[in-house]
């Protein structure tokens, strides 16, 4: 393993290459800004992308005034891990296979419209990277639910009393498929996701997938400026986890590896700041706070 994946990031340490220009069409306080940055960092300029319809579309721009300085094939929705296959065969033929090749989409394109492609590249073994910035829900469109918006959230197609199932595991999904490297990770903990980001980048051959948690201003309904609090709430409540599949062994990482054993947040509080959740029941609040203690009861120090 070299020197890279065993180091962890810090502020002192972390490259001062910027793969993305200074100005973008995202939202103010927008988590995801700060993930493409982080991920564009351990990625290096040595990657292809390729991107569906999502705010990542609008967060770039286009070419010649587009946010990111690397080349970027724009995809359909449900194509972004068959595109990101065929870009990797491109660079093989064209003898550039030393190139990252990274799909990078939203939950709605990776665990709802594209899951299949997705799904296909994991069974080939495909030499790809796939991160998936989580949203939890389509905002791009308009806030409509995804698969991945928790159990109880408004959005516009569940306005009454949110969203009655719970939210899809699209990591475990994933990581059924055998593949060598599964990861999680937050906007909230930049230097994380780096390292997480960097490690799949040096782990050549077979398809590696990050799936981030990414706090949306405007979607969740809170104000700009918490954006970093907020998805540190979503951590250290435990009701989403930093952690690693590196060749089927699980490992909690970062945060989360120093909660365990230690006493959580209580998940209400990160609910009470978001207007997404405002017609919680507190049945729900039960129900949700249960599911995450059993979980948690299983982890071990």
């Amino acid at each position: 393993m070299s020197e890279t994946m065993t180091k962890k990031t810090t502020v002192l340490n972390l490259t001062d290459e910027e793969l993305m220009n200074s100005g973008n069409r995202a939202c103010s306080g927008c988590g995801l800004g700060l993930v493409y940055r982080t991920a564009l960092k351990a990625l290096g300029k040595d990657t292809v992308l390729a991107v569906p319809p999502s705010c990542l579309t609008v967060l770039q721009g286009l070419y010649p005034v587009a946010a990111t300085t690397l080349p970027c094939v724009n995809v359909t929705f449900a194509s972004t891990a068959a595109a990101a296959t065929g870009v990797r065969a491109a660079m093989r033929a064209t003898g550039r296979d030393h190139l990252n090749v990274v799909a990078f989409a939203g939950d709605g394109g990776t665990g709802d419209i594209g899951i299949q492609a997705l799904s296909g590249a994991c069974e080939r073994r495909e030499d790809i990277i796939y991160i998936c910035y989580d949203n939890e829900a389509y905002m791009n469109t308009g806030v409509q639910r995804s698969g991945t918006t928790p159990k109880g959230v408004m959005t516009t197609t569940t306005p009454i009393k949110g969203k009655v199932q719970h939210k899809k595991d699209v990591p475990s999904i994933v990581a059924a498929h055998g593949i060598d490297y599964v990861a999680t990770a937050s906007a909230a903990y930049p230097l994380d996701l780096y390292d997480k980001v960097k490690k799949a980048a040096e782990m050549k051959g077979g398809t590696r997938y990050i799936h981030v948690h990414t706090p949306c201003p405007p979607g969740w309904g809170f104000d700009t400026r918490y954006t970093i609090k907020i998805g540190k709430l979503g951590v250290t409540t435990g009701l989403f986890d930093l952690y690693e599949i590196v060749k089927g062994e699980f490992s909690l990482t970062g945060e989360s590896a120093k909660r365990v054993g230690k006493e959580r947040t209580p998940v209400s509080d990160y609910f009470a700041t978001q207007s997404r959740f405002k017609s919680l029941a507190p049945e729900v609040v039960e129900e949700m706070q249960a599911i995450i203690d059993a979980k948690w009861a299983s982890y071990t120090v």
